[in-house]
């Protein structure tokens, strides 16, 4: 039995009794042609981040080594985004990070970035904190680019008042970003929580950054009280990746907390024309197949319906 076969049957109990939401009902039962209009040209191409199937990682009926060949052949999604929570003692394992490597390469499947989480505040109050912590993502940086990946997300969290964390969080960011540039790598920061959710704050610590390598992950969900509109906007002339947050779908398909088509116009408008990744927030390991698959003719629709590319 082929490698890739064995891995649908094995997980194939996950999608078993799962109610697609209606407007996507018509959808092929196997999720190898999930597009609005199978074939059509999109300006921004779908990447799928690891999270969305968390329980499955989690639980370990999903492999890391497995990723890539899953997300192409359930979901039609070459591009994938890997969270470093799900192999934390193997970032500088060479061994796996080569079979990371070869199952996306034997797959035609592009290895985006590595969502970096656990490795120490960016914007710690004291030098000695903030120069432990790019310590500690300097592995990452190098297995990111062993793997082919572009860029890093990294957590701009600190302590102290917002002129204080944006000065920590600057010089923690410029410090990481310089080691990455000797490796091709980028650094994003993701809207995560704390100030980093108020876009007006992370933007202005970007710019102060100064370093074309260093930039932004606007998610469409994690801002907060912040109008999440505002704060794509606010991002985007800083975007090297776009993670399109989904949670919950209407009857219609739509996604419940966010307009998705007038998030991507924001997104489009700035000229932006690189990954844009699926990550799917909700509860309960049934939903995610069908709601990653709901995700994907989403985006698909919006870019083919409401741009001229």
């Amino acid at each position: 039995m082929q490698r890739r076969n064995f891995i649908g049957s094995g997980l194939a109990a996950l999608t078993a009794g799962i109610t697609v939401p209606q407007a996507f009902a018509q959808a092929k039962e196997n999720g190898q042609e999930t597009s609005a209009d199978p074939g059509a040209r999109i300006p921004c191409p779908i990447s799928l981040a690891q999270w969305s199937l968390r329980d499955e990682f989690r639980s370990g009926r999903l492999k890391n080594e497995d990723f890539a060949s899953f997300s192409k052949n359930t979901f039609g999604i070459s591009a994938v985004e890997y969270v470093s929570g799900f192999f934390k003692d193997k970032a500088k394992d060479k061994s796996f990070l080569k079979q990371l490597k070869q199952n996306s390469a034997i797959e035609g499947v592009t290895n985006v970035l590595i969502m970096i989480d656990g490795e120490g505040s960016i914007g710690a109050e004291t030098l000695a904190e903030r120069t432990q912590t790019v310590e500690n993502h300097k592995k990452w940086v190098e297995a990111a680019q062993f793997i082919g990946c572009h860029t890093i997300r990294v957590n701009a969290h600190g302590t102290g008042t917002e002129q204080e964390q944006a000065k920590q969080a600057t010089d923690g960011l410029r410090a990481l970003s310089t080691f990455a540039s000797d490796f091709g790598i980028n650094v994003v920061v993701e809207n995560h929580g704390g100030l980093s959710s108020n876009g007006q704050w992370l933007s202005k610590v970007l710019a102060d950054v100064k370093m074309d390598n260093c930039g932004a992950l606007p998610d469409f969900g994690n801002f907060g009280k912040y109008d999440r509109y505002q704060g794509i906007a606010d991002l985007m002339p800083f975007a090297k990746g776009v993670s399109a947050k989904c949670i919950n779908f209407d009857k219609n398909g739509n996604v419940i907390e966010t307009d998705f088509a007038k998030a991507m116009k924001i997104v489009l408008d700035t000229g932006f024309r690189s990954w844009v990744g699926i990550e799917w927030g909700g509860r309960g390991a049934t939903k995610a197949i069908p709601d990653i698959k709901a995700a994907k003719l989403l985006l698909d629709k919006v870019q083919q319906q409401y741009f001229d590319y």
